[in-house]
């Protein structure tokens, strides 16, 4: 079976996975606080609520390039597309509150997805050669930096955006242009795709791609309704621009015990069965949020988080296993394409709300888990938990 080659072992894997885990916060926090002030963008433009989907749409839609980033990361190797996603994420998320109308917003959004796309093929191919033997806990951990930034930065924009207005977000620029510099000589360098490297068996992983990637494309879905809707639900309900933002961090930052316990119990278990777990669990707290008010939403909410996010690695790694001869490419399609689909789908979910309501097109997401829990037992398997290979 194909190996990669390793990479340069001049620090040790953990440190290495330590600042990989920070440049992916750095990446998808400067890309991913828009929805923490999604409703001060929308009051202060004077657009309507139903533009919230084509809004977050044009921000995630550039995840479906990820695919195309990740074949030809394997083929230069190197680092350079790590570096140039968090430029480009930090850059474009320092400019969303001086675009002064809808089309200059929609601009820099997907400029913002296109080059934060670019960081991910390549970091996931990295932290899985860093894995030796560990993979789902080295995935789990690196993910956590992402889903960090994710769910610290939408609070950090609407503290800044409350108390410094929409102009002062250039701020959140800060962490990046002050330690990038230090992440040189720390982040690896990767292999290029070797010449005798057997080429891609598209006939062969046809039907597992199919599977990993729809299913991947459900929990977007889910997971982009949640952050785009329940800010709007809640400031509706008459809630705060930071209540509503610290919604989304509990989603996100709690969501962070998921990561870590998915990766950790699949090397122990295997996928599917945390894989089932996982989606039924989401699917029943998902209807539980609907119901509840009051403290039970945060208490929720961060249950939620735990069981979404705990199937986050594993579909990674099975889009990695699905396609051994390109593992970029194959972490590209499993999250990056998956994330297209999901962009889309949120888009679409948006005119329905206008014409419904938030509260339906959660519910809607309902539907979807229950759907990804059915599609479980067809998802690839992956290699045999460590206590059974003995």
């Amino acid at each position: 079976m194909y190996s990669p080659p390793p990479v340069s072992a001049a620090a040790p894997a953990r440190a290495r996975l330590v600042t990989m885990s920070w440049a992916h916060f750095l990446n998808d926090g400067a890309a991913n606080y828009l929805p923490g002030i999604l409703p001060a963008v929308l009051l202060a433009r004077d657009l309507p609520v139903e533009l919230a989907g084509s809004i977050m749409g044009a921000l995630l839609l550039g995840q479906a390039l990820q695919p195309l980033y990740g074949w030809f990361s394997d083929r230069i190797g190197g680092r350079r597309m790590i570096f140039m996603g968090i430029a480009g994420s930090t850059i474009g998320g320092a400019a969303i509150g001086l675009a002064p109308g809808y089309w200059s917003l929609l601009a820099v959004l997907m400029t913002i997805g296109v080059t934060n796309s670019m960081f991910h093929p390549q970091a996931l191919a990295a932290v899985r050669q860093l894995g030796a033997g560990r993979d789902g806990m080295f995935m789990s951990i690196f993910l956590v930096g992402g889903e960090l930034g994710r769910g610290v930065w939408p609070l950090l924009g609407s503290l800044i955006v409350v108390y410094g207005g929409l102009g002062a977000v250039w701020m959140l620029a800060l962490p990046a242009l002050l330690t990038v510099p230090l992440l040189y000589r720390q982040v690896p360098r990767l292999p290029p795709r070797h010449p005798d490297t057997p080429p891609i068996q598209w006939r062969r992983h046809r039907r597992d791609l199919v599977n990993v990637v729809s299913y991947s494309a459900l929990r977007a879905t889910m997971i982009f309704s949640l952050v785009t809707f329940v800010p709007l639900i809640w400031q509706e309900q008459g809630g705060s621009l930071v209540g509503g933002a610290s919604l989304i961090t509990v989603l996100l930052v709690v969501g962070i015990v998921g990561n870590l316990a998915g990766g950790h119990l699949a090397d122990r278990f295997g996928r599917r069965p945390v894989l089932y777990a996982a989606n039924l669990l989401s699917t029943l707290l998902l209807a539980a949020f609907l119901l509840v008010s009051g403290p039970w939403l945060w208490v929720i909410l961060g249950l939620l988080g735990i069981a979404l996010f705990s199937s986050l690695p594993l579909s990674i790694l099975m889009g990695q296993d699905v396609l051994p001869e390109n593992r970029s490419l194959g972490a590209g399609l499993s999250l990056g394409l998956a994330n297209g689909f999901g962009a889309v789908a949120v888009m679409a979910l948006g005119g329905l709300a206008s014409h419904w309501s938030s509260e339906t097109v959660l519910w809607i997401n309902v539907g979807l888990g229950a759907i990804a829990t059915l599609q479980t037992p067809g998802l690839p398997a992956g290699p045999l938990p460590r206590q059974r290979m003995r």
